[in-house]
């Protein structure tokens, strides 16, 4: 049959080209939405709302929204079918489970028997209760972890986890914190009262944070007063973005600050806002921390609704499970409602970022220390540190100490120092063997090397970074080889894909690294491949655990002692 004849016959029986919109989901898609705008940008909530309500998102749903929001099915499918947290499903499949419970495999996890506990779980998993493995949680202190719908349950077991369920326990429940009211009694948000008065100047704040040396504390390091001082010379109008999607595996510590004093992490938002002149002010939290945007949601209602002072526009977006949308473009093109892949540079985004308009970028605890260092001064927060370094540090400590958690030490301090006068030494029948002082992406380094100090630039020679000051404490019963394969597999899985140093060196990695005997020249090769040819930090580094582990750790590939 011709092509004309086919075009005649499906208008002479009156059928339109494509996946058709089924009434039914589109009037369940527009109950959902209610009278919210229908703009691309909000994209990744709308299917949130799908997946919150139907614990997954069908094929009928994916075009239903499409065809409500005016966009093609594909623009809608692609940028739902990346993000973990989505469960896409086809019109053949059986319902989607009521209940997820999500087991942590990350490094500190796997450490503490994740393994063993997705074992004994398999016998939960039935038409109801879907049991899945997931990367890091964010809570690696308490390894190992389990969520129970969005309910997390620390040191979890089978009788945790099945008491959670007995007792409906499936909804994460914010702790005590300091609210609004609470916080505003102890001179909460005068400082950012004082710079609406004009008691303050953009530029006397901007000298006072460069003065303190504050830096980027999500990892980059770059200097906060600079940037700010970089984004008042842009255009208006300009837009800041505050990034709290610490995905890093064995990094917790944004998490530990909003749930106790989320307005000293708002008011220094609101001020770092104030001295670029932002228009609009974004915060990105990772979709884990489903009792952090409880707390958000309410706090930030309260400080609408009362506000202190002339408030930017605020916007809570909700990640989805991408540790990718970490790095500042990527994050950025998440909010805008689309895959959460990294742009090229330049142009950088504190000149062309969010919805191509200047962007301050920040980790939500550089923000945290604002309200403190101008309270204070720069010199009360320089005069912290050790061997030569300054300022503190919020350094998540976990692995083998008996005291695991959010440590605020001294920047520079050892990771010798840390253990025994932080986190009371190693645990029981446990000597310490290595560690990493970066998160899964810092690097491994042994237990010998436990002198060099914890901060910004003090490990590169040993190529090694602190990054989000992530340290997990390895002792003898750990071997470094498993912890990069760990730590590999989870980049594997992490990788956006959007270049093949990253997309397939990482698969590669992972093949190589599982063999009883390491190719060394071949894997040196393909991480520098990695390292010289991706396009973001995620390829770019995924290797260090890797050569750190041959370098340092030569003892685990003798011959014969190796598994």
């Amino acid at each position: 049959m011709s092509v004309s004849s086919v075009k005649k016959q499906r208008k002479k029986n009156n059928q339109l080209r494509g996946r058709q919109v089924d009434a039914t989901a589109l009037a369940e898609v527009r109950d959902l939405l209610g009278d919210s705008a229908r703009r691309r940008d909000l994209l990744i909530e709308y299917l949130h709302l799908i997946q919150d309500k139907y614990h997954q998102i069908s094929a009928a749903h994916i075009v239903a929204l499409a065809t409500e929001m005016k966009l093609s099915h594909t623009e809608v499918y692609e940028v739902a079918s990346f993000y973990h947290h989505f469960n896409i499903t086809k019109e053949s499949d059986a319902p989607a489970p009521e209940l997820t419970i999500r087991v942590c495999n990350s490094i500190t996890c796997e450490m503490f028997g994740a393994e063993t506990l997705l074992n004994e779980l398999s016998n939960l998993a039935s038409d109801k209760i879907r049991i899945q493995t997931v990367p890091c949680v964010g809570r690696c202190h308490d390894a190992p972890v389990a969520v129970v719908g969005t309910h997390p349950l620390a040191k979890a077991t089978v009788s945790k986890i099945e008491n959670a369920i007995d007792n409906n326990m499936i909804e994460a429940t914010p702790g005590e914190y300091l609210n609004y009211h609470d916080y505003t009694k102890t001179a909460g948000y005068k400082l950012l009262k004082d710079c609406h008065a004009g008691k303050h100047s953009a530029e006397s704040i901007i000298a006072l944070v460069k003065n303190s040396k504050l830096k980027g504390l999500g990892g980059a390091g770059f200097p906060a007063g600079m940037k700010w001082e970089i984004l008042r010379q842009q255009a208006r109008p300009r837009i800041m973005a505050v990034n709290i999607d610490e995905g890093e595996p064995g990094t917790f510590k944004d998490r530990y600050y909003l749930e106790r004093d989320p307005h000293r992490f708002i008011e220094g938002m609101l001020i770092a806002g104030w001295v670029i002149g932002a228009a609009e002010i974004y915060i990105y939290l990772r979709d884990e921390y489903a009792g952090c945007r409880k707390i958000l949601q309410q706090e930030l209602k309260l400080l609408q609704d009362n506000p202190p002072c002339p408030l930017p526009q605020l916007q809570l977006r909700r990640g989805a499970g991408a540790y990718i949308c970490g790095e500042e473009s990527a994050m950025i093109e998440s909010i805008e409602g689309k895959r959460g892949m990294p742009r090229l540079r330049p142009p950088y985004v504190a000149e062309v970022g969010l919805f191509g308009r200047p962007t301050l970028e920040h980790n939500m605890e550089t923000l945290y220390w604002v309200r403190d260092i101008i309270e204070k001064g720069a010199d009360w927060f320089t005069s912290q540190g050790r061997h030569g370094r300054q300022g503190f540090r919020s350094y998540s400590v976990s692995g083998r100490v008996q005291k695991p958690g959010v440590h605020l030490a001294p920047a520079g301090i050892t990771v010798r120092e840390l253990i025994d006068e932080y986190c009371g030494g190693m645990l029981p029948d446990h000597k310490f063997y290595g560690y990493f002082p970066g998160g899964a992406s810092g690097g491994i380094l042994p237990a010998r090397m436990d002198d060099i100090p914890l901060d910004f630039d003090t490990l590169n020679e040993f190529g090694c970074f602190i990054g989000s000051a992530a340290i997990i404490i390895l002792s003898h019963h750990d071997k470094a080889r498993d912890a990069a394969l760990n730590a590999m597999r989870f980049f594997e899985d992490e990788s956006c894909g959007k270049c093949t140093p990253c997309r397939v060196g990482t698969a590669k990695a992972v093949t190589l690294m599982k063999q009883k005997h390491w190719n060394k020249p071949l894997l040196e090769e393909l991480a520098m491949a990695m390292t010289e040819a991706s396009i973001c930090g995620l390829g770019q580094a995924a290797p260090n655990p890797l050569r750190c582990a041959i370098k340092y750790f030569s003892e685990e590939f003798q011959s014969g002692s190796q598994p």
